[in-house]
């Protein structure tokens, strides 16, 4: 095998149970690690969502150029700083972000719940993704996209996209490898059409729609506070399969090679907004921003073609990272392993349903509340590593327990400093305060009171007994209240 080739290409010598469960209740064994590269190539899908060039457009609309650069700023420097250490740490210990929950302040059934609102969180995303290709397959057919018709082209591209990814990251680095081609020659070809076709508007005429005042900004820069710790969990559920010893250059090398990507992404889609807003006849701003109506205008039936394609590279990873999710509640909450792929089909199923019942206009919501949920979650365990562990040493900072037979079943520390933090959060969504400033009040509140709590209880709660077959160099102080490591250890894989 030539050097190049095994860069892009994930480890070759495993049995078919492996590739179709890709250890989503367990920790990834050496043999099974990815070079960073091939990481790259599968996050590549999430690069190019129809998402991207939403954002970009509704950005440009609400702020205008060149203001619609400080909240792409915020959100590429944070999402990579906060993705390379958290997919260092995931890659460190062979985990996943869910099995890490259980030992990082929250306890195995606490962390039930953060995994069930995590991989809800892909069934709207999973949905969103399929709702804008379907409707621009059943708009090019006339076929009303709430009748029978319309459901099942939902349900149809949901089919395509779990047969890609039906042996986990295997099938997902096969999609990508011819993926990226393919959508790369069929955007060239939209730009060739919009540039002989239209007159290109270009950043100095991206005008926002409205004054741009303290809201607007306060409004563009909660939209990219939404994405900041998302992407980075997205990121972290590939990033486990690095190797082990990988550093934090390594780390954030994965990061921006799937962030990178989205910039032009983000600036195509505010271009191609406001270079067609004045061809749509009706509802001008919502169409130049709806990729479903965009690309077939301009490039036809190819462009529904690209769309389905474009569609199908995202909502892989959606199934792939809801079905890690959901694998994750049932083992903890209800100890049942049917297997990973069989959670994939149930995330197809719910969106399926939820489509069909036009939850979409809940949507903005929804994902408004559960983005200040996984915010304030990815923060609260960021801050039991970085300063419960390493600064008030209350538990080992040189590795993470996520078996059941060693934890407590709730660690009320990340528990109730969650609950407490999302309820401000959702005090905000329902007016008590202005909106914006929920997901930046949770994500603030949430550390400090399980910092505070952490501190106060002294450890207790991280262990229900300490594991025997474990070594640590972890020396807990006197005030430390929980079970403590025996003086002399042995290493036994676990």
């Amino acid at each position: 095998m030539s050097k190049l080739k095994e860069w892009f290409q994930g480890p070759q010598d495993i049995s078919k149970t492996e590739a179709m469960e890709d250890y989503a209740v367990g920790r990834v064994p050496s043999h099974y690690r990815w070079p960073i590269p091939a990481i790259i190539l599968v996050l590549l899908g999430n690069s190019t969502a129809m998402f991207w060039f939403i954002l970009g457009a509704d950005l440009s609309y609400q702020v205008g150029w060149p203001m619609m650069l400080w909240p792409l700023a915020y959100f590429f420097v944070f999402a990579t700083i906060i993705g390379a250490v958290v997919m260092k740490l995931a890659s460190s210990e062979g985990l996943s972000l869910n099995l890490l929950t259980r030992g990082l302040g929250f306890g195995y059934m606490g962390s039930a719940f953060t995994s069930l609102i995590y991989g809800v969180n892909f069934v709207f995303y999973f949905i969103f993704e399929g709702t804008i290709v379907s409707h621009a397959i059943a708009n090019h057919l006339g076929i009303a996209v709430d009748s029978p018709g319309g459901i099942a082209i939902f349900a149809v591209l949901g089919l395509f996209a779990i047969f890609f990814v039906w042996r986990g990251m295997s099938s997902l680095q096969f999609l990508q490898t011819w993926g990226v081609p393919l959508f790369i020659g069929l955007f060239a070809f939209c730009l060739y059409q919009l540039t002989h076709n239209y007159d290109i508007v270009g950043p100095l005429g991206w005008l926002p729609t409205g004054t741009v005042d303290e809201t607007k900004i306060w409004i563009v820069m909660s939209m990219a506070n939404g994405q900041i710790v998302f992407q980075g969990l997205i990121a972290t559920d590939y990033g486990r399969f690095a190797k082990p010893r990988i550093t934090h250059k390594g780390t954030t090398a994965i990061m921006l090679g799937m962030l990178i990507p989205v910039l032009p992404i983000l600036l195509a889609g505010a271009m191609l907004a406001h270079t067609l807003l004045p061809h749509i006849p009706t509802d001008a701003v919502a169409a130049s921003m709806d990729p479903g109506y965009i690309f077939p205008m301009v490039m036809g039936l190819l462009g529904v073609v690209f769309a389905v394609l474009t569609q199908i590279r995202i909502n892989v990873i959606n199934l792939y990272s809801g079905s890690i999710a959901l694998s994750n509640t049932a083992d903890m909450a209800l100890n049942i392993r049917p297997g990973r792929q069989w959670w994939m089909i149930l995330v197809w199923l719910m969106g399926v349903i939820l489509y069909s019942v036009n939850v979409l206009q809940y949507m903005n919501t929804f994902l408004t509340i559960t983005g200040i949920l996984t915010n304030t979650w990815v923060f609260i365990i960021l801050a039991d590593q970085l300063i419960c562990r390493r600064m008030f040493n209350l538990a080992p900072s040189d590795f993470v327990e996520y078996r059941k037979e060693y934890l407590r079943s709730w660690n009320p520390c990340g528990v109730i400093s969650l609950v407490v933090a999302v309820a401000l959060g959702a005090a905000g969504v329902l007016g008590a305060y202005p909106i914006y400033y929920a997901s930046f009040i949770a994500m603030i509140v949430g550390p400090m009171l399980h910092v505070a709590s952490s501190v106060a209880t002294r450890g207790r709660f991280y262990f229900s007994q300490f594991p025997d077959d474990v070594t640590t160099n972890w020396k807990p102080s006197e005030s430390y209240a929980g079970p403590r490591p025996m003086p002399i250890g042995q290493l036994i894989s676990s």
